[in-house]
């Protein structure tokens, strides 16, 4: 994704400002971006600056990213933090840093097949490998742990082989994450039945689904059942919305009439899908996860090979999001149009950021 010269203008001008600059703020407001996938530059915190986010949720994958970002965060230490707890994400605002909390959307690249020749030594997905590996993670601020990334794995099925269950490594590493109090991300990317299983053993912890759509209203598979949003909610979790236009607009049913490339999605549609939410499972367990791409090459899907995502499920070409809501920086078109459409400022409140709030709190203690 690129911005304008005005963008970085703005965003810049934002950051110079300091904490008192925000857009619709209300008092009392904390606003956390539950899930980004952007690439984390002086530019971009200008973007989380302009968009008044004050905690963002980053996906990372492998040790030496977990490193390379601390060494970044530590050289913006003014500017920003590595948050592992609710208060140090209170501090951060109120000195006027942005939090950033860490997280890994799949297993089975950390902790399947391990991480050096002495961790391919053993089983995959075995204890002996899993365990060191997570709590390394975890010393390095992993609080946010996913499961399967679309395929089936050591650990359970993806979102494209929806009815395989978990499996016996993919128990065990629920209990670790458990244990660990990291947060467990299912759904969205990880199947519903190695979902479903998920949550089953997490009695008493909350389970989120950090960044999807509605199969009700589109049935991407990238999107999640109805039944399975109740679930989450029933753990005290959440279900954050995600921005990626094919996931709010291309499905099987459409993909061959829309062709290579359906349209991009417009705010409405993402709006629609906060207010299914609200009425299925309430204000309480909405939240934002738009998985913004800004700065990273364009993501392509490669037709010759429906592995990892689908023809029916995402469009040739570079990913696009949701025309208007297209990075961090937009956040107040998002906050606008729900406003417009009836939703009070304490149920923005709730979405906006405080529901992830308390789900850190819950999994991870005080």
């Amino acid at each position: 994704m690129s911005v304008t010269r005005r963008d970085l203008v703005m965003g810049v001008a934002a950051a110079a400002l300091g904490p008192r600059w925000r857009q619709d703020r209300r008092a009392g407001r904390l606003v956390v971006d539950g899930l980004e996938t952007s690439t984390v530059t002086d530019e971009f915190l200008a973007l989380v600056r302009r968009g008044g986010a004050d905690c963002v949720h980053k996906t990372l994958y492998q040790e030496d990213s977990f490193r390379a970002f601390h060494e970044f965060a530590a050289s913006r230490a003014d500017r920003m933090t590595v948050a592992t707890t609710v208060a140090q994400i209170r501090t951060a605002q109120a000195r006027g840093q942005l939090a950033f909390v860490l997280g890994v959307q799949a297993a089975s690249g950390p902790y399947g097949n391990g991480l050096g020749e002495a961790m391919a030594q053993v089983p995959l997905g075995s204890l002996k490998a899993l365990r060191p590996a997570l709590e390394r993670f975890h010393g390095l601020g992993l609080r946010i742990q996913g499961l399967c990334y679309n395929t089936s794995d050591v650990f359970g099925s993806g979102c494209f082989d929806p009815d395989g269950p978990l499996s016996r490594a993919g128990r065990r590493l629920v209990e670790e994450i458990h244990r660990l109090r990291i947060l467990l991300d299912v759904g969205g990317h990880s199947g519903e039945r190695t979902s479903r299983d998920a949550i089953a053993l997490s009695a008493g912890v909350p389970v989120v689904c950090s960044h999807t759509n509605f199969a009700a209203i589109n049935p991407n598979r990238r999107c999640i059942s109805d039944r399975l949003a109740v679930e989450i909610a029933r753990t005290g979790g959440l279900i954050g919305l995600t921005a990626v236009s094919d996931f709010l607009v291309r499905n099987p049913g459409n993909a061959a009439a829309h062709g290579p490339r359906s349209p991009q999605a417009r705010l409405a549609v993402l709006l629609d899908h906060f207010d299914h939410g609200k009425r299925l499972v309430g204000a309480d367990h909405l939240a934002l996860g738009p998985d913004f791409l800004w700065g990273q090459p364009p993501f392509h899907v490669d037709p010759t090979d429906a592995v990892t995502f689908s023809p029916d499920e995402l469009s040739e070409g570079p990913v696009r999001l949701v025309a208007g809501f297209e990075h961090i920086g937009q956040l107040p078109a998002l906050v606008t149009g729900l406003r417009e459409r009836g939703w009070s400022e304490p149920d923005l409140d709730r979405v906006l950021g405080h529901n992830w709030l308390r789900v850190f709190e819950r999994a991870w203690g005080g």
